[in-house]
């Protein structure tokens, strides 16, 4: 902020200086991009609860998203197929929008305790297919939609992001006692004058219904 108290806009660094500053990375860095799910890979995918899926619009904008299940949910069809089961949620289906402009898709896995992370990225698009949605059933509940990608790299990302965050230490869990609950902030961002803890008890109602 300036004296007067007028925001200056960051200068934009062109991608030639940004390889500058950086440098090249190791002959060894660009080997471990790997076109195909190897069994490393593979193996992390089926002990991955969680991941994040990037997606953006035709015009480049974009959305990324949380999906988390069972250890395995999402499925592993051949070398460079995999299979993402969509559960109930919001109903918004950004991600459905995005692929259906640019089917252009990255996905992060992460497995609590594990300091790497695995990103794969490709193409993708969603499907109905009842022998692809008999293998996301969970408990008698299928999935309505899946998503298909056509995996083009794979490979493993260092740990240094998890361990700076210490996502993974128990001691991190006290910073959620100092962010408001679900209930308030939508009770705030929604504009609606109902109780916070309404709004709470909804979405623990929506929770329990899960599986």
């Amino acid at each position: 902020m300036t004296s007067s108290n007028v925001a200056i806009r960051p200068r934009r660094v062109a991608p030639g200086e940004v390889r500058a500053r950086l440098g090249e990375p190791d002959a060894m860095i660009k080997k471990k991009k790997l076109g195909h799910i190897d069994r490393h890979s593979r193996r992390f995918i089926a002990h991955a609860p969680f991941l994040a899926m990037a997606t953006c619009d035709a015009t480049g904008f974009p959305d990324c998203t949380p999906r988390g299940d069972y250890p395995g949910f999402v499925k592993v069809l051949d070398e460079r197929t995999l299979a993402i089961p969509d559960r109930p949620g919001n109903k918004l289906a950004d991600s459905f929008r995005n692929l259906a402009e640019n089917d252009g898709i990255g996905l992060m896995f992460m497995i609590p305790g594990v300091r790497e992370v695995l990103r794969v990225n490709g193409h993708a698009y969603p499907t109905d297919e009842p022998e692809v949605l008999a293998r996301m059933r969970t408990e008698a509940k299928e999935a309505e939609l899946a998503i298909v990608v056509d995996v083009v790299e794979a490979f493993f990302h260092c740990g240094r992001a998890l361990i700076r965050s210490r996502l993974w230490d128990p001691a991190s869990q006290a910073l959620a006692e100092e962010i408001p609950s679900a209930g308030e902030v939508a009770a705030e961002q929604m504009g609606v004058d109902v109780d916070p803890k309404v709004l709470e008890n909804m979405l623990e109602a929506g929770y329990r219904q899960l599986y």
